[in-house]
């Protein structure tokens, strides 16, 4: 069986900079229905593993280092015996939430990750993030975004270790540069593609948000 993926919603918290906000968050499956990644495992590490069943989990993938995404990905990831594979730019994000360790593996760019016969290829794309990296799958035509690109524009950038120009240079320069076609999956909300948000670029870049 080729890859599938799977979607979970999740729900928690996002805390960062002296406040704290409700969040759902996407979680992403990929794998057949022998071993699969797991993307983004936030909150809820017990639905998440429930949605896995038998599956051997190859790995964890993190996006990024904010706290709703990873605050569960520990946890998750010794309920399925399962490395954590994190961009080390994000190490002090990781730290605020587990003091004093690091992630697994360190995500490098262009880092391949096969799973069923397809390739997860590690696309960097700072800005929302120091160490924001996408997946991209060609032979899926799909991409995972975490919170680099949304459906209606690109991550936040108003808080620390953030910065919009260096999210617009990724996007621009890593994402928009795929086929139009290509399915965005991202970290909360809706899919969306990148055909559909590449025309409103210079927009963003207007708004400056």
């Amino acid at each position: 069986m080729s890859a599938q993926i799977q979607n979970i919603v999740t729900s928690g918290t996002f805390s960062l900079d002296g406040g704290t906000w409700d969040v759902d968050n996407n979680v992403w499956i990929i794998g057949n229905e022998s071993e699969v990644f797991v993307i983004d495992p936030a909150h809820e590490p017990a639905k998440i593993a429930e949605a896995v069943g038998e599956r051997t989990v190859k790995a964890v993938l993190l996006t990024h280092g904010h706290d709703d995404h990873i605050r569960y990905a520990r946890e998750f990831a010794d309920l399925v015996k399962a490395p954590v594979h994190l961009n080390p730019a994000d190490q002090m994000l990781w730290e605020d939430v587990f003091p004093g360790t690091s992630a697994d593996h360190e995500i490098s760019d262009g880092d391949t990750f096969e799973i069923a016969g397809a390739t997860l290829v590690a696309l960097h794309t700072p800005g929302h993030s120091p160490g924001s990296t996408c997946f991209y799958v060609e032979s899926l035509g799909t991409v995972f975004s975490g919170d680099t690109l949304f459906n209606g524009g690109p991550g936040a950038t108003g808080r620390s270790y953030s910065n919009f120009e260096t999210i617009i240079e990724s996007i621009r320069e890593r994402l928009l540069t795929l086929p139009g076609d290509t399915v965005v999956n991202t970290g909360h909300g809706d899919a969306t593609s990148i055909g559909a948000e590449a025309p409103n670029l210079d927009e963003w870049i207007k708004r400056g948000h």
